[in-house]
């Protein structure tokens, strides 16, 4: 092998910087996932795994971080879709001379790690620009590129124990430490791509047939969203926000990752930049809870059996996030080289939330897996154990104030929605000895279940206002209080969840149908700046209302909520209605979880949902 050898050709980008964060698609192998801007930009890709590091890494920097560029320069008409119930995407370009279709696909279930891109030529002619720009360590480390000659000609990218390469029917040419090409095809004619990783030193990957590949993979992922048995409104927003949940599940692992990024602010140009690639304990069961509504069991037991591995150990031990394959070390440091999306700094890798204690996170845990039980997934001596060590465990240390479900940085508080999860974790116990059989100290869980109900109705409540608060002497509401509702701490027309509804509407609403999760002047969270609307409060609005009754009002929430998605059924974490733009992360767990399960509500109450409840 030789450097490649260097060309010049001039380039205009299509695409400036920074991108909208709806303008991106995803696509994904079950291990990672790619982000592909609208213009056909591969903004971010971590390999192997999601958590890895980025070898192309624009999204939160410039061309210089890396990226890989197919598109069509001249076209006045872009339009995309997913190829039915998958993530093969099919991007469409016209242009003033013709017309071509790009399909980006990350083939599944083959042990590789792979990126395809596939270009044809369906209408007169056009041009092409192709730029392969690879930059690992998050943007920071320029490979070493060679091109191999023989039959087949391949670029081979390395840089310590990393390594990509690229073959395909028409490669670029090495250009002022990138690689670039233009050329046109014509009616018909088509390229064809295959980007690889491999670890460096291991040999040069065999081709293998693409066509075919991406075919077995858009079928496959047809055949999983065919399991799913909602028939209620918005079908189309649900599934794909099912496969979401889907595609950022590890395939081998079972962990779920939060989202498919880091660092996009919830605060443009601010410090709230969080990386959100890994498992929260509290995300993955919502998200588990979510699927299991709609049928889908596997996932349920492989999560459990994921749980029982990563929480392996001494009960206090417990952490609120782990990485997808269960480890534990998370540490959060910052970026320098990167100048952050939209300068939005610091660019964060890990999470420092990860030492926290949130006392609501067993709630969560639990009502999932009883979720599972009633589903019919018969615990294992492992599992019930665990859970029983993991309730004696908050048990002991409930009463203590905690960060929360929003990971405040500030002082820890005694957050009501925290209280109510530990009862909630607790009531499931009690449940799961009365409804099925297992054994547990029984007594003793009732009598600390009504203890922990009585304190957050005595503590809790705002008799003044009517609502119950967001910490104990606090005076204002955050929207996870609408979570009451969710878990049975209270019925759904108890006039106490319609006060709090109402509060937490009147306080944080700040478009119709889109809510704060809380007032950051009210709430100590330890960071500076402001945020948007966030998504997942939204659809909690809508379930509380379907559950109470206001079906009307559920189902305008739900359509607000939809009609945010972007073009291919996308949600970030939040939406800036002023800006009618998304912000933080993208695609986001929460929010496509909490619209799955809102849509269930309405469809429950509407008589529409398509499966028992």
């Amino acid at each position: 092998m030789t450097p490649d050898p260097q060309t010049t050709s001039p380039t205009t980008d299509p695409e400036p910087l920074p991108v909208p964060v709806a303008e991106y698609a995803v696509v994904g192998d079950g291990r990672t996932t790619a982000l592909v801007s609208r213009r056909g930009s591969i903004d971010w890709l971590c390999l192997p795994h999601v958590d890895s590091a980025a070898c192309f890494a624009r999204l939160l920097g410039t061309e210089d971080n890396g990226r890989w560029l197919l598109t069509v320069p001249d076209a006045h008409t872009v339009t995309r879709r997913y190829l039915d119930d998958s993530f093969v995407l099919e991007t469409t370009y016209r242009s003033p001379t013709g017309t071509a279709v790009v399909t980006d696909s990350m083939p599944i279930s083959d042990g590789r790690a792979d990126v395809v891109r596939h270009v044809r030529c369906t209408r007169g002619t056009v041009r092409l620009e192709h730029e392969w720009v690879v930059r690992f360590g998050y943007g920071a480390i320029e490979p070493w590129v060679t091109r191999t000659g023989g039959p087949e000609q391949v670029i081979r990218a390395v840089a310590g124990p990393d390594a990509l390469v690229l073959r395909g029917t028409r490669l670029p040419r090495a250009h002022d430490h990138r690689h670039r090409d233009e050329f046109e095809l014509r009616e018909g004619a088509e390229v064809e791509l295959e980007l690889t990783w491999t670890p460096s030193w291991e040999p040069l990957p065999p081709a293998l047939p693409a066509a075919a590949r991406v075919d077995t993979t858009r079928v496959a992922w047809g055949l999983w969203a065919r399991g799913a048995r909602y028939a209620g409104p918005h079908r189309e927003a649900v599934v794909r926000s099912l496969l979401v949940l889907r595609l950022l599940t590890d395939f081998e692992t079972g962990g779920i990752a939060a989202a498919a990024t880091t660092s996009l602010p919830e605060d443009f140009g601010g410090a709230r930049n969080w990386d959100y690639r890994y498992c929260w304990l509290r995300d993955a069961a919502m998200t588990l809870a979510a699927l299991l509504e709609q049928g889908f069991r596997d996932e349920a037991t492989q999560w459990r059996d994921w749980l029982l591995r990563a929480v392996a150990g001494d009960p206090a031990d417990l952490q609120i996030m782990y990485r997808l394959d269960g480890g534990r070390d998370l540490p959060e440091r910052e970026v320098a080289h990167l100048p952050g999306y939209a300068g939005s700094r610091p660019v964060r890798l890990g999470n420092a939330a990860v030492g926290q204690v949130q006392n609501d996170v067993l709630g969560e845990v639990m009502c999932a897996l009883h979720d599972a039980r009633r589903a019919g997934i018969p615990e294992s001596s492992d599992s019930w154990s665990l859970q029983r060590h993991l309730v004696e465990e908050l048990l002991a240390h409930w009463r203590e104030p905690d960060r929360g479900i929003w990971e405040v940085r500030g002082d820890p508080q005694h957050f009501v929605h925290s209280k109510v999860m530990a009862w909630a974790a607790v009531d499931r116990a009690v449940r799961a000895v009365e409804e099925h059989g297992l054994d547990g100290p029984v007594e003793r869980w009732r009598a600390a279940r009504e203890e922990i109900r009585a304190d957050v109705l005595t503590r809790g409540w705002d008799a003044a206002r009517g609502t119950f608060v967001q910490s104990y002497g606090a005076t204002h509401t955050d929207a996870s209080l609408l979570q009451l509702v969710q878990v049975g701490f209270l019925p759904p027309d108890d006039p106490r969840v319609r006060g709090t509804v109402a509060a937490v509407r009147a306080e944080l609403e700040v478009a119709p149908g889109l809510l704060r999760r809380y007032r950051t002047d009210r709430t100590d969270d330890g960071v500076p700046g402001d945020e948007h609307a966030f998504l997942a409060c939204s659809a909690w609005l809508a379930d509380a209302l379907a559950r109470g009754g206001q079906v009307r009002d559920a189902c305008d929430i739900l359509d607000t909520l939809v009609g945010v998605t972007n073009d291919v059924g996308l949600l970030a974490e939040q939406y800036d209605p002023v800006g009618r733009r998304m912000a933080g992360n993208v695609p986001q767990a929460l929010s496509h979880l909490a619209l799955v399960r809102a849509a269930h509500a309405v469809a429950l109450a509407t008589g529409t949902s398509g499966g028992p409840a």
